[in-house]
C-alpha cells in the first residue's frame, strides 16, 4: 500500500528503497529542526525529482505564537540561500481559497510586498535604493478558470523573464504529528494536487526556464494512512491495510483528515510563510515594515 506524502523527509523514513543511500543531514536552530536531503536524480515510484528538498520542523503553528519571529527568520534564511541574488522574483500562490485546507498559497500572496510596479517610487520614500523587484499572482484551480497553473506561470515566465519563481502550495504529509508543524522548501519543482491523488503538470525548471523554489505546509493527511499508521503501521498484514483504507474510502472515494483548527493554522502559516518570503527577498526591512507596507 502506498503512503501519501508530499513530505521527502517522510519518505525517506519510511523505508523507500531508493531513498537508502541518500544521506540526510540535520541541524538544530531557533527552537526549529532542519534536515537537509539532496536527490540527484528522478526517482521513479517516490515522485521525487533532483534538487534539495528542506524540511524544517517547528513548534505547531496553531498553538504557539512565534513573537519573536525566530522560526520565521529562519525559513527566510533557508530561501535566501536558494535564491538568485538579483532579478525580478514571481511569487504564485496555489491552491482553492474556498477549500481552508488548500487555501494556504492563495492566503500567502496577501501578505506578500509586490514591489515590481512601485519599485521606483518605494526605494525614492524609504530611501533604500536595492530593492528586489518583486511580482505576485494567486492562480486559482483549474475546476474555476480553465486555465492549468503550469500554462498560466509559463506565460508569466515568458512574459516578465523572471530570475527565479517561488510557488506556495498546501500539501500532504503521512504523519498526523507533522500538520501544521512543518515547512518544506524544495528546488525540485511541485505538481499541484498531487498530495490528495489530484494530479496537475509540473512546475518546475524545465517548464518555466529559471529556477522554481517550492514551499508548503502540510494541512491534510490521507485517511486511509493516517488508519494504517494508527492502527498496526508497517506490521499490518497487507489484507488488514486493504480492508482499512476501504473502510475509510467509502465507494472508493479519497477522504482527508484535518485539523480541527484548520482556520487558524492557515492563518498563523500564510503569516509566516509570506513575511519569510519578504524577509528572504528584501532584508533592508523588518518584519513589521512588511506588516505596514502589505495592510
Amino acid at each position: 500500500m502506498f503512503f501519501r506524502t508530499d513530505l521527502a523527509l517522510e519518505l525517506k523514513e519510511g523505508g523507500q528503497p531508493q531513498l537508502a543511500d541518500v544521506p540526510c543531514s540535520t541541524q538544530e536552530k531557533d527552537r526549529c529542526k532542519i534536515s537537509r536531503i539532496t536527490v540527484p536524480c528522478t526517482l521513479e515510484d517516490t515522485g521525487m525529482a533532483p534538487g534539495e528538498y528542506i524540511t524544517i520542523e517547528m513548534p505547531s503553528l496553531s498553538d504557539l505564537l512565534d513573537e519573536d519571529d525566530r522560526c520565521l527568520q529562519v525559513v527566510a534564511q533557508e530561501l535566501r540561500a536558494l535564491l538568485p541574488q538579483n532579478g525580478l522574483v514571481l511569487v504564485a500562490g496555489l491552491g482553492n481559497a474556498a477549500i481552508t485546507p488548500d487555501a494556504l498559497g492563495q492566503k500567502v500572496i496577501g501578505q506578500i510586498l509586490a514591489t515590481r510596479h512601485i519599485k521606483q517610487e518605494l526605494e525614492r520614500i524609504t530611501g533604500i535604493d536595492e530593492l528586489r523587484s518583486v511580482a505576485a499572482v494567486c492562480t486559482d484551480v483549474l475546476g474555476n478558470t480553465g486555465v492549468e497553473t503550469a500554462e498560466l506561470l509559463q506565460s508569466l515566465a515568458r512574459r516578465l523573464a523572471p530570475a527565479a519563481v517561488i510557488v506556495i502550495d498546501a500539501m500532504a504529509a503521512r504523519s498526523l504529528a507533522r500538520l501544521g508543524k512543518t515547512v518544506q522548501i524544495s528546488t525540485g519543482g511541485i505538481a499541484p494536487g498531487a498530495g490528495v491523488g489530484n494530479h496537475r503538470p509540473k512546475i518546475d525548471r524545465a517548464l518555466l526556464g529559471v529556477p522554481v523554489i517550492s514551499v508548503g505546509v502540510p494541512t491534510v493527511v490521507d485517511a486511509a494512512t493516517a488508519a494504517v499508521d494508527l492502527l498496526g503501521g508497517e506490521q499490518a498484514a497487507p489484507e488488514e491495510k486493504e480492508r482499512l483504507r476501504q473502510l475509510v474510502s467509502p465507494g472508493g472515494a479519497a477522504m482527508f483528515v484535518t485539523p480541527r483548527e484548520i482556520d487558524l493554522l492557515i492563518q498563523r502559516g500564510a503569516r509566516m510563510i509570506g513575511m519569510a518570503i519578504n524577509a528572504a527577498l528584501n532584508p533592508c526591512f523588518t518584519v513589521d515594515d512588511f506588516e505596514l507596507l502589505t495592510k
